[in-house]
C-alpha cells in the first residue's frame, strides 16, 4: 500500500522540480531562489516576510510568460499520455493514439475552422477553440469507429487503419482551407506544428477544466479497462457493457485530446511513447498506469519544451517537431518490434 504512495509522491516531487528548472532557463535566466520567492510572495500573509530582490521584468517573465506555460505543458503532456492509455487499452495496441488514429486531425480540423472563419470574425474569441476541437475530434472518432466495426464487433487493427487514412484525409482538408484563407495561412501553420510559444494564463484556463475532467473520467474507467484485457467475451461474463466502455473511453480520449489540441495545436508521439514506456516499468494495471503516465508525460513535454524554445535561441522550434523526432524513431522500433499487440 506504501508503495503507490511513494511513487506518486516521488513523481510529484520529480514535476516540479524540472517545472522549477523549466521556469529558471532562457534566454534571461532567473535563479530558482528568485523564482521561488516570487510565487511565495504572492501567496496572502507571505508577502511582508518577503523582501523582493528581483526586477520587474524578470517578475513579468516569470508569472507571465514562463509560469503559465510551464503549467499547461504539465496538463496538455500529462493530458495526451492519459488519452493514449485510454487508446491503446481499448484497442489493446501500443500503436494507438490521438495523433495515430486520426483524433488529433479531427480536432485540427475543427480548431483550424474556428481560426479562419470564426474568431476573425469576433465569435467568442478563443473559447470557442475547444468546443469546435472536441466537435472535430468527436466526428473523426466517430468515422473512424464505424469503419473500424467488423461484424458488429470492435477491430483493433481495422481501427488503426481507418484512423490513418482519416488523419491523411482531414490532414489534406486542413491544408486546402490554408490555402482557401492564403491571408492566415502563417499563424495557422505554425499552430498545426504544434507550440507553447505565446500560450499564457488564458490559455491554460480555456484547457484546464477539460483536460481535468477527463483525468477523473479515466482514472474512473480503469477498473472496467482491467476487466476489458482479459477478453471481450470474459468482460462480457464479468457484467461489463463492451461497446458501451469502448464508446465511452474513445469519448473520454477524444475530450482530452481535443482540449490540448486546442490551445497547443497537433503535439505528435506524447500519447504513443510515455504510456508505452510506462507500462514496460509499472505494467497493465490501468489505475496505476494513468497516473504514472500522467506524471511521465508532464515531464516529457516540460523537457522537450525548454529544448524547443533553448536550443536555438532566440530562435524558438515548435515543441511539435522536438516530440517527432524523438517520437518517429520509437514508432518504427515498435513497428520492427512486431507489436502488434496490446502489452
Amino acid at each position: 500500500m506504501k508503495r503507490p504512495i511513494y511513487r506518486t509522491t516521488g513523481m510529484i516531487i520529480l514535476v516540479i522540480v524540472v517545472a522549477l528548472a523549466a521556469t529558471t532557463i532562457g534566454t534571461v535566466a532567473v535563479p530558482a531562489k528568485s523564482v521561488l520567492k516570487m510565487l511565495a510572495y504572492k501567496i496572502p500573509g507571505f508577502s511582508q516576510r518577503i523582501e523582493p530582490d528581483w526586477t520587474k521584468a524578470q517578475e513579468v517573465i516569470v508569472l507571465q510568460i514562463r509560469l503559465p506555460r510551464v503549467l499547461l505543458a504539465i496538463l496538455v503532456g500529462g493530458g495526451l499520455s492519459i488519452a493514449g492509455v485510454l487508446f491503446q487499452g481499448i484497442l489493446r495496441n501500443p500503436l494507438a493514439d490521438p495523433y495515430i488514429i486520426g483524433v488529433s486531425s479531427g480536432a485540427s480540423l475543427g480548431a483550424t475552422l474556428a481560426l479562419l472563419f470564426f474568431i476573425p470574425m469576433g465569435w467568442g474569441g478563443f473559447s470557442i477553440l475547444p468546443l469546435f476541437a472536441f466537435t472535430g475530434a468527436i466526428l473523426a472518432t466517430f468515422v473512424v469507429y464505424r469503419v473500424g466495426m467488423v461484424r458488429g464487433r470492435l477491430h483493433p487493427t481495422n481501427l488503426i487503419l481507418a484512423g490513418v487514412a482519416v488523419a491523411a484525409l482531414l490532414t489534406a482538408f486542413v491544408s486546402f482551407l490554408m490555402v482557401l484563407r492564403i491571408q492566415n495561412i502563417q499563424d495557422v501553420y505554425l499552430w498545426l506544428m504544434g507550440s507553447l510559444s505565446g500560450r499564457g494564463w488564458k490559455h491554460l484556463a480555456i484547457a484546464a477544466p477539460y483536460i481535468l475532467v477527463g483525468i477523473g473520467a479515466a482514472v474512473w474507467l480503469a477498473r472496467d479497462l482491467n476487466v476489458y484485457l482479459l477478453g471481450e467475451e470474459t468482460a462480457h461474463s464479468l457484467g461489463i457493457g463492451v461497446q458501451k466502455l469502448q464508446r465511452q473511453v474513445l469519448i473520454v480520449g477524444s475530450l482530452i485530446a481535443a482540449a490540448c489540441v486546442s490551445v497547443t495545436g497537433v503535439i505528435g508521439f506524447v500519447g504513443l511513447m510515455v504510456p508505452h514506456a510506462v507500462r514496460l516499468v509499472v505494467g497493465p494495471e490501468h489505475r496505476r498506469l494513468t497516473i504514472v503516465s500522467f506524471f511521465s508525460g508532464a515531464i516529457f513535454l516540460l523537457v522537450a519544451d525548454t529544448l524547443a524554445r533553448t536550443l536555438f535561441s532566440p530562435i524558438e522550434l515548435p515543441v511539435g517537431i522536438i516530440t517527432a523526432l524523438a517520437g518517429g524513431p520509437f514508432f518504427i522500433y515498435l513497428m520492427k518490434r512486431g507489436s502488434g499487440s496490446y502489452g
